[in-house]
């Protein structure tokens, strides 16, 4: 921070003050109106523009990429609200790196357009369907993408892919809207763009590859064709941990001199790894740091497995007990101790190598970069979707462990936290909000589970065949009456003293 900056009034951010902030904020240095897009990003969080706008905007800081800029976009109502505060401060977004070092800020202005937000998505459609639009990206969370659990298909009944087939000209879903401008683009002779996920799941372009492809499977089978033998849908690893903007965020921009409505913090690390699969071109993203390979699978296995999983491991635990943040989890004796021992025993042996990283050395990374004091990554966020994010980055470990022979004894107990968790109270007897889109079914379960723990494990879209794995049910069970009768702290004792 410049000396002084904080004393200075905050200037409300757009194009006519970047040249006016103070000088220790890093900012454009290329022409925005000079940019051309071609990127169209639905989801507009925190995460896109402290990630893929990010690595956009340094390679446009060197002069590079120039007729790749973003335009954003959004399906949700909830959109239009971003909307309304990035078209206002010109789609300029302040990055506030928090490393407990020191505080620093950076502008970025790669995005250069947000599309109105429309029930039909006729204007995501429209732009969508141009052909100096070669990338589609989005993020769209884990639990977006309507795959059935059970066969990894697109689920064809989810009331919102239903309506996407009965009324293709006018989708609800971002899916729905890539099908209607692909068909549009392959109509007027024009290729397809690629389809980037960008979201925290294991092989999210053959995810993405599923949805878009069966979705136009079922409405013209000519375009799935089409999209088979022409289109792209890349993996890639995403990672940098984001907190949610608040009224603290909002303010230590202004402590920078910035009135920005909608800052992003985020952590003092970015990794992005894709595979070089793009039908249509692509930014060299590789020369702001990130990594294309062929091994995307490894690397996101990885991460997947020691950092989104190790989130899991801490979030029920910590909001048992009340503590607010990811830092504040791992300031707590035994949470820490809980958190190295799974990852040690009973994740990072399911996880390969990768160039540069060991998983016992990814395991000293992520233990310090979950400790970081000036994240404020809320325990509740990270909790938040426990029946998307259990079911994609712990389940998958557990059964990895039960083919192997492995103990599951640390993640029966995550699993059993869970199911403590989604009764609704913490420890103190306080009330835990509603906090997963299926609140009010996994209450229920949690209650039935209280007396009878199988009732948790019933629940076959999340455990499948794990609810009659004899080693996994009967820790799950034993954890689960003991985190009633005597408290988290006496189970998180119990299992750190029991051998590896």
């Amino acid at each position: 921070m410049a000396d002084g900056s904080e004393k200075r009034p905050a200037l409300p951010l757009s194009e006519a003050t970047l040249a006016t902030l103070p000088e220790s904020v890093l900012r454009p240095t290329y022409d925005r109106s000079a940019l051309r897009p071609g990127i169209v990003h639905i989801g507009v969080g925190n995460f896109h523009r402290g990630h893929q706008a990010w690595y956009l905007h340094r390679l446009m800081q060197e002069g590079l990429a120039q007729d790749w800029a973003i335009i954003g976009a959004g399906v949700r109502p909830g959109d239009a609200v971003m909307r309304d505060k990035l078209l206002a401060q010109d789609c300029l977004t302040t990055l506030i790196e928090l490393d407990p070092s020191g505080t620093s800020a950076e502008v970025v202005g790669s995005m250069i357009d947000f599309l109105p937000v429309e029930h039909d998505n006729a204007a995501l459609i429209d732009a969508m369907a141009r052909p100096d639009i070669r990338i589609v990206a989005l993020t769209v969370t884990e639990g977006g993408y309507c795959i059935d659990a059970a066969s990894g298909r697109l689920d064809l009944t989810h009331p919102d892919i239903a309506h996407d087939i009965a009324h293709p000209g006018a989708p609800i879903t971002a899916f729905g809207a890539m099908v209607a401008a692909l068909s549009r683009r392959m109509a007027a002779g024009h290729a397809p763009f690629t389809s980037q996920s960008c979201d925290n799941l294991q092989g999210n372009g053959d995810i993405l590859r599923e949805v878009i492809v069966s979705l136009a499977r079922a409405t013209e089978p000519d375009l799935a064709d089409w999209l088979t033998k022409h289109a792209a849908f890349p993996n890639s690893m995403v990672d940098c941990i984001v907190p949610a903007t608040g009224p603290s965020e909002i303010a230590l921009a202004a402590q920078f001199g910035i009135a920005d409505a909608a800052p992003v913090t985020h952590e003092n690390f970015r990794q992005w790894v894709i595979e070089d699969a793009f039908c249509a071109g692509r930014p060299d993203w590789d020369k702001a740091g990130a990594i294309f390979t062929d091994r995307v699978h490894d690397y996101e296995a990885m991460k997947i497995r020691i950092l989104n999983a190790g989130h899991q491991v801490l979030a029920n635990a910590g909001e048992l007990l009340g503590l607010p943040t990811i830092a504040d989890c791992m300031s707590h004796r035994l949470m820490r101790a809980f958190f190295r021992k799974v990852q040690m025993e009973e994740i990072a042996p399911y996880v390969s190598d990768v160039p540069g990283f060991t998983p016992s050395a990814y395991v000293d990374l992520i233990e310090a970069r979950f400790s970081n004091p000036e994240i404020r990554d809320t325990t509740r966020r990270v909790a938040f979707d426990g029946s998307s994010r259990h079911t994609g980055f712990v389940l998958p470990i557990l059964r990895d462990a039960r083919a192997a022979g492995g103990s599951v004894e640390g993640l029966s107990l995550v699993e059993a936290l869970w199911a403590r968790m989604c009764a609704g109270t913490r420890q103190d007897g306080s009330r835990i909000e509603p906090n997963d889109p299926h609140w009010d079914t996994l209450v229920t379960a949690a209650e039935q589970a209280k007396a009878d723990p199988q009732a948790w494990l019933a629940q076959n879209q999340y455990y499948q065949e794990l609810e009659n794995e004899e080693a996994f049910s009967t820790s799950f069970a034993a954890w689960l009456t003991l985190i009633w009768a005597e408290g988290v702290d006496a189970a998180l004792g119990q299992y750190l003293g029991k051998g590896a």
